[in-house]
């Protein structure tokens, strides 16, 4: 039996998969993205590898992925954060589906077609309106842990709706939307919305739509919300945080064999 890796080192976190010869996991570690990227890298990788009774050696093949895969010196390859999101998710919908990842600092929506070949993609990198960091900026103003924030948001059925396109006009609006009495539930409920808003206004959703990335992962409510402003039915993977990280340990095992 052989194993390998992918290392997915992202803005805010890093994740780390292990899979075996069948593409089944076995091990998989997430951790908060630090300065030093090599040291995050090895750190996730062996909380994963402990989560399957794994050493470094056992390991046949690592690919690494994110916005950080060049900084890791044990990877025995790097792949774009689009080919590794696209691999993931058509290994476990494999037909023509849309992707649409939700990350810390950016938004990414991925056209793939029958065979899993990316035809289009799209990515928001101009403002952090709508991603993990619009939310962590908003929950923090509104003192909120980030583990509250989708419970918070479920309890009530009322959207305040936030217009901006920028997080700091956002957050102006947030203290607007208080001084009129709004409570803290619906201005979460309106954040989460806004994140659903600003990816129906990057790409238009069809066909079959997976969605992945840690503000998914963290936040399911999201999912229910983008159906909406979207018309669309959502597919969620197992693990959709690590989805990237999926794609690369494949992409390892791929280039191993």
């Amino acid at each position: 039996m052989s194993f390998y890796s992918g290392i997915d080192i992202g803005a805010s976190a890093t994740k780390a998969v292990v899979i075996d010869d069948s593409a089944a996991v076995v091990g998989a570690a997430t951790v908060k993205t630090g300065v030093d990227l090599a040291k995050c890298a090895g750190e996730c990788l062996d909380i994963a590898l402990s989560a399957a009774s794994l050493k470094r050696d056992d390991l046949a093949a690592v690919v690494a992925t994110g916005f950080g895969r060049h900084n890791v010196p044990f990877a025995d390859g790097n792949k774009t954060e689009i080919g590794c999101h696209a691999k993931g998710c058509f290994h476990h919908f494999p037909r023509a589906i849309t992707i649409v990842d939700i990350g810390g600092q950016d938004n990414k929506v991925i056209t793939l077609d029958a065979k899993g070949k990316t035809v289009d993609f799209k990515m928001n990198r101009k403002c952090a309106a709508g991603t993990g960091a619009f939310l962590e900026e908003i929950a923090d103003r509104l003192g909120v842990e980030l583990p509250q924030l989708n419970p918070l948001a479920s309890s009530t059925d009322e959207i305040v709706e936030l217009g901006s396109f920028c997080t700091v006009f956002t957050k102006t609006e947030v203290l607007a939307r208080m001084r009129e009495g709004k409570g803290l539930p619906e201005l979460l409920r309106g954040a989460l919305d806004s994140v659903a808003k600003r990816v129906v206004e990057m790409a238009a959703l069809t066909g079959e739509v997976v969605v992945s990335g840690g503000v998914v992962a963290h936040n399911p409510l999201v999912v229910d919300l983008l159906e909406k402003r979207g018309e669309v039915k959502i597919l969620v993977p197992p693990s959709p945080q690590t989805i990237g990280a999926l794609g690369a340990a494949l992409f390892a095992k791929e280039k191993h064999q």
